[in-house]
């Protein structure tokens, strides 16, 4: 087993031991909330070192120096210079090696986390251009559940708890590597597995994400610009991240997300500085998607493309959400040029209308659906018809059931490209091929990259994959169900009757001689 894969386990174990009767999705808040702050605080830590920002001396520890020298009126200083670089700061009495003194000394008091926090919150205003990334991470942290603890003093001893398992994690590999993003992405995974249904709120499994990632990246090689990529619907931001991790090493990225749930916002904030992102290059907002176009106008920072125009898009929006499908937004220019809005109980549409609208000229588009989006007729259709005779959908992709958290039902990738020289569509039929796991299934490497691969090459494969035409769709009333153009069906083998018929009189002889010999015992038994 791997450092991460035992390192990961073991703390998933401790982690699932200690949450009692929490239930998975809330308990995930605390123990990812800890570990979190402890990035920061050793982060912070390894600023001031590197930056000569304190006077180094033998045989005391960075946190007692950081205490001796930024003391009284100099502390503000230190405070400001620290959020000017890293976008926040902690105070020395609240740095997690100082939480640590105070928990293995018994001297913590329950409002010692409260303060903590609070005093974060207010030192992330030092500076403005962060403020918003880092204020309130932490709001999510229930210090009052009685879950915890019936009486403050048994919450306080809950939380130390969980301090002291994060502070047992060793952040780095064996050979060095820092794998402490991986382990808070595996956390996240298997704390969405425990949550059933509320687990595939804010977490896309990451076969699924690599699939989209591979296809929103392919031949794309390394420049000195800026690739940008934005998620509408981010939830954790593990969608964003893959993209990123699937690209060339070195390429400079932004990533753009935007998330209506308060608490899968700060997860997502939080995910996407433990796998290195600065926040000079994350912009991520808290708000409706559907409801306000975001990015537009002055939060459009970092863009340089028109519409707010990214060279990627992605999502796994929720499945046929209700929205606000007011007439009015038939004026909105996301949606003004399709004739119809998506219909009030069914928002899949909608959040196509709104990633097609941001997806840049020569970038590539994927989101995962429902498969009704691929049939359904009214408003849905006409939409769809609009969308395939501007020639935008490039490729269907038919995903096994119950590979999601929540949802037993298949789903389906959609790739758009806007500026396509071909007039066609590529189907890919995968739903039959994965591997069967405990409580959902699952694709392997060998699934993804047949995928991909098939995508990339855009050909025919028997029973897999079909390039349609536009003609051949618009023959079949732009109705875009896989199986109308990829043949699964699989010829039954021809029965031999005779071979039935004998196979049957030979059963019939041996039932007949088994039920004489039975018959034959039970006389000799004096039974009649």
């Amino acid at each position: 087993m791997s450092d991460l894969q035992s390192i990961s386990s073991k703390l998933w174990a401790m982690a699932n031991e200690l949450r009692g009767n929490m239930d998975a999705s809330e308990y995930k808040n605390y123990i990812l909330a800890f570990m979190f702050y402890r990035y920061l605080s050793e982060h912070q830590e390894q600023y001031l070192i590197t930056n000569n920002v304190l006077d180094l001396e033998e045989g005391k520890s960075v946190n007692q120096l950081y205490r001796d020298q930024a003391a009284g009126d100099d502390l503000a200083d230190y405070l400001q210079d620290i959020s000017s670089s890293l976008g926040y700061a902690i105070a020395p009495d609240d740095t997690w090696a100082s939480l640590m003194e105070k928990i293995e000394n018994s001297s913590i008091i329950p409002s010692d986390y409260q303060t903590m926090f609070d005093n974060f919150n207010n030192n992330a205003a030092l500076n403005k251009e962060a403020a918003q990334d880092f204020r309130g991470v932490f709001n999510d942290v229930n210090l009052g559940d009685s879950r915890l603890g019936s009486t403050t003093n048994e919450r306080a001893k809950s939380l130390n708890r969980i301090v002291k398992l994060v502070d047992s994690i060793e952040y780095k590999s064996e050979d060095g590597t820092d794998i402490l993003g991986a382990i808070y992405e595996y956390l996240i995974g298997q704390f969405a597995a425990s949550a059933g249904k509320k687990g595939g709120e804010f977490y896309t499994p990451h076969e699924v994400s690599e699939i989209i990632s591979r296809i929103v990246t392919l031949g794309r090689e390394k420049t000195d610009a800026f690739f940008t990529v934005y998620d509408p619907t981010m939830g954790s931001g593990s969608l964003l991240l893959t993209v990123g991790q699937n690209l060339p090493e070195g390429q400079p990225i932004k990533y753009y997300g935007q998330e209506l749930n308060t608490t899968t916002y700060n997860l997502a904030r939080m995910n996407l500085m433990m796998h290195g992102v600065s926040f000079n290059n994350m912009y991520l907002s808290n708000a409706d998607t559907l409801e306000s176009d975001w990015p537009d106008g002055p939060d459009a920072k970092g863009i340089d493309q028109p519409n707010c125009s990214f060279d990627a898009v992605v999502a796994n929006p929720p499945y046929s959400a209700h929205w606000d499908n007011s007439e009015t937004k038939l004026k909105d220019p996301r949606f003004k040029d399709y004739g119809k809005l998506a219909p009030r109980t069914k928002a899949d549409y909608a959040f196509v209308l709104h990633s097609i609208y941001h997806l840049g000229p020569e970038g590539t588009m994927a989101i995962v659906l429902p498969h009704g989006v691929l049939f359904r007729g009214a408003a849905e259709g006409t939409i769809r018809k609009t969308i395939i005779d501007k020639n935008y959908l490039d490729a269907v992709v038919g995903l096994p059931a119950n590979i999601f958290y929540g949802t037993g039902i298949p789903t389906t990738i959609l790739v758009f490209k806007k500026n396509r020289v071909t007039k066609d569509v590529l189907f890919i039929d995968a739903s039959r091929e994965f591997e069967k796991a405990k409580n959902q299934n699952r694709l392997t490497e060998a699934h993804i990259s047949k995928i991909v691969d098939t995508f990339q090459r855009r050909e025919d494969v028997e029973k897999y994959a079909h390039v349609a035409t536009l003609d051949e769709i618009r023959g079949n009333d732009y109705n875009l169900n896989i199986p109308r153009y990829v043949d699964t069906f699989e010829q039954e083998e021809e029965i031999d009757l005779v071979e039935v018929r004998r196979l049957l009189e030979k059963d019939k002889r041996e039932i007949a001689e088994l039920e004489a010999k039975i018959a034959e015992t039970l006389r000799e038994l004096g039974v009649e």
